[in-house]
């Protein structure tokens, strides 16, 4: 992330994201298919590492094997296979889009930090290691079970999310760079989907 000044002089934070030439690997339609989709890849992946089926699919596109495959329902492009898509032929300063990726993964988290719970609070009346405990989760002889879904500790991030209405803030097209305002999801170097 960095930031940038916007016109009125206030400092807006903003992600870079480096939006690589898409390759179309796949035009799936109605009659063959069932449904009509633009299959693109990006990212360049080694051949030693890909499958010899997936070796053969990419070369239909005559294109080099990608390391990330996705595919984009009822696209509006009227793009062939082989075809690259552009950073500016989709993006423009002021779009407003979506971006969907991994999140971070945290591990096994207490409830304090996964649910944003508070704790006891206090250390007065003998309670010398319940700050950060969830404190009670049930009844008593009925309903006698704790209900699916109850926030306690477990696994935190790592999930599929989608942050919409983040904005365009510049565009490079020369770089391949897309400046958007606002956090997305994801370690550094992740893939994502940036959706219009």
């Amino acid at each position: 992330m960095t930031s940038i000044f916007s016109a009125e002089g206030k400092n807006v934070a903003c992600t870079v994201i480096e939006v690589t030439p898409n390759v179309v690997t796949q035009v799936k339609s109605e009659d063959t298919d069932g449904y009509n989709a633009l299959q693109i890849g990006a990212g360049e992946a080694k051949e030693k590492n890909t499958s010899n089926q997936l070796i053969g699919h990419f070369s239909k596109a005559n294109t080099t094997p990608k390391r990330k495959v996705v595919e984009l329902r009822d696209a509006t492009f009227d793009k062939a296979l082989g075809d690259t898509i552009s950073i500016d032929e989709v993006f423009a300063v002021g779009d407003k889009v979506s971006a969907v990726g991994i999140t971070k993964g945290k591990g096994f988290q207490g409830v304090v930090k996964r649910h944003n719970f508070r704790g006891v609070g206090d250390k007065t009346h003998g309670q010398h290691n319940r700050l950060r405990a969830p404190g009670s989760i049930g009844a008593a002889s009925y309903p006698a079970k704790v209900f699916k879904g109850m926030k306690m500790a477990g696994r935190m991030g790592g999930k599929r999310i989608k942050i919409a209405n983040l904005e365009v803030v510049k565009l490079f097209p020369e770089q391949n760079l897309l400046v958007i305002k606002g956090a997305v999801p994801g370690h550094k170097g992740a893939y994502l989907v940036i959706e219009k």
